[in-house]
């Protein structure tokens, strides 16, 4: 054992002394390799690898540097290299959505994905310069990593409108009774707890004459937390098993039409489109026809017209609705508000409630956006330039206001989330408004068959489980799926299928313990652990005073 010990602190000392381009090859290497423990491949106990290199390289640059400027530089260096590998293998599938209409942006990808990448590696390297002034023996460079990761993933899920794409707290939810976990932490909770865990085992080990090894407590730290981590999928395996869901008795049918992106809006094909989706709503499936459904769902943007504006389609809609049925789909709408000059249009991304009748009910605007898919900063300097966002319209989308409760005659009362906005538990908070579940309108086939899709839907099943909530989820080339409050899928269509989803709608919870607490639960996770780092140095001035 001391063999094996002696050299994983020669291993350690390795790649603590490392500079230059090998270090930064390392870095990269090492977090391209800590993106193998999201979905699809859920390989989570490869963020122990990547994760404990990461602690090694900051052990070089506490011991390697006497200055805290020193510290800082090489700090953020290592952090920046680890990042731009995780993000980059994490992000590739951004140039799947390049490729729709390659004529037009696909000279694009060699700019946009390393600069992406480098964009967000900078969170990571503010949490390496964060920890890094937090350093210290044994178990505080743990806690200071996970202060700095706990704080900066924050960071990265709200400034500038927030990119919380694969948190890292999402390796903790790789099946159903680990993804139970977010109902008691919820996604940024969760971010502490894996920074915790995935740093402990490195921190056993440091470089000779570091002065950092502490392998007592680190290892102290780590069984603990595997042992809080085997006691919490224990518990999720408990809940899944002794945990009724309620049903509302509510009949949803979703409709995947597989619509390519590349043909979707080229002229003369609405029409088409628009029947093939009339088509499918009436399919009868397993002996359950249209006249057995209550709602129906389309997903986002599902025809390419401004579908509120069609009189003619609303009509042919109702007379496909059952008496008291409803649709709700995705379509853009254009609103003109008048103005002195004139009068100015407003393009949102939308959903419409319509009724049997054919009339629309009720809409929901996405408040959410995505930069440089639907808008652009600076939009008309940008496009003085010749430069315009991925969906092409001109002045780009406008934000709905919001998020709201959607209430609609005959269902439960419904949180409506388009595309990514399902992706910001705080904003989703569907509790709060008295929500009964959540909708989740989506179009993931500019990404293809690459992991986009399927971490997006991951993502929406981690918010069922932690608002305890169902989730009615519409693809427009998938994954279309109905998921009940502890994330169980009751029906699915798989990744660029075509036809219907039947499920009747799941009940809810009470809100969880997430749902209760929410941000006073991730507060105190971080200030755990920045208590880690801070309690051993005060340990040692006492111990210099005395």
């Amino acid at each position: 054992m001391r063999q094996i010990f002696a050299r994983l602190d020669g291993l350690a000392g390795w790649v603590a002394a490392l500079r230059g381009w090998p270090r930064a090859g390392f870095g990269i290497v090492a977090g391209a390799v800590g993106a193998l423990a999201f979905a699809p491949y859920d390989l989570w106990p490869f963020l122990f690898l990547s994760f404990g290199a990461l602690v090694w390289m900051l052990d070089g640059s506490y011991a390697a540097y006497p200055t805290v400027q020193g510290r800082i530089r090489s700090a953020a260096a290592g952090g920046f290299y680890y990042g731009f590998g995780f993000f980059l293998a994490n992000f590739y599938w951004l140039a799947e959505a390049f490729l729709v209409e390659p004529e037009r942006h696909g000279w694009l990808i060699p700019f946009i994905l390393p600069g992406f990448a480098s964009w967000m590696a900078l969170y990571f390297a503010g949490a390496t310069v964060f920890a890094i002034l937090l350093w210290g023996r044994g178990a505080a460079r743990v806690c200071a990593l996970a202060a700095g990761f706990g704080l900066f993933e924050f960071i990265r899920g709200h400034l500038f409108t927030g990119q919380p794409w694969n948190l890292l707290g999402y390796a903790l939810t790789p099946n159903l009774p680990m993804m139970q976990l977010a109902s008691l932490f919820g996604i940024y909770g969760l971010t502490v707890l894996a920074a915790l865990l995935f740093a402990s085992p490195a921190a056993c080990f440091a470089p000779a004459g570091s002065h950092l090894r502490g392998r007592g407590s680190a290892a102290a730290l780590a069984a603990c937390l595997l042992l809080l981590l085997a006691t919490g999928a224990g518990w999720g395996a408990w809940r899944l098993q002794n945990t009724p869901v309620a049903s509302t008795g509510t009949k949803v049918r979703i409709v995947q039409a597989s619509i390519d992106q590349a043909e979707k809006w080229k002229p003369g094909n609405a029409d088409q489109i628009f029947e093939e989706y009339l088509r499918l709503s009436k399919t009868v499936k397993d002996g359950v026809g249209l006249d057995q459904v209550d709602l129906v769902v389309w997903p986002e943007t599902a025809i390419p017209v401004v579908l509120e504006n069609e009189p003619q389609a609303l009509a042919i809609i109702g007379d496909m609705l059952p008496e008291g049925g409803a649709l709700l789909a995705g379509s853009i709408r254009m609103v003109y508000d008048d103005a002195p000059n004139g009068s100015s249009r407003n393009v949102y991304n939308g959903l419409l409630a319509i009724g049997h009748d054919g009339r629309v009910i009720d809409s929901y605007d996405k408040i959410h956006l995505v930069p440089f898919g639907e808008y652009l900063p600076f939009q008309s300097f940008m496009e003085s330039l010749g430069i315009m966002q991925m969906t092409g319209i001109r002045g780009g989308f406008t934000a709905g206001r919001g998020p709201r409760r959607l209430d609609l005659p005959g269902l439960p009362p419904l949180m409506p989330l388009i595309c990514y906005e399902v992706l910001f538990p705080d904003e989703v908070n569907a509790h709060g408004r008295g929500a009964a579940w959540m909708l989740n309108i989506t179009n993931d086939a500019w990404f293809g068959r690459s992991v986009g899709p399927y971490q997006h839907f991951h993502q929406a099943r981690v918010r069922a489980v932690e608002q305890g909530l169902p989730l009615v989820r519409a693809a427009n080339t998938g994954i279309s799926a109905v998921i009940d409050p502890m994330g169980r899928i009751l029906g699915e269509l798989e990744l660029e299928k075509k036809g219907v989803v039947d499920a009747t709608l799941p009940g809810h919870f009470p809100a969880t313990f997430f749902g209760r607490y929410e941000r006073r639960i991730e507060i105190v996770l971080w200030l755990l652990a920045v208590i880690g780092c801070i309690l051993p140095r005060m340990r040692q001035l006492n111990n210099k005073l005395e």
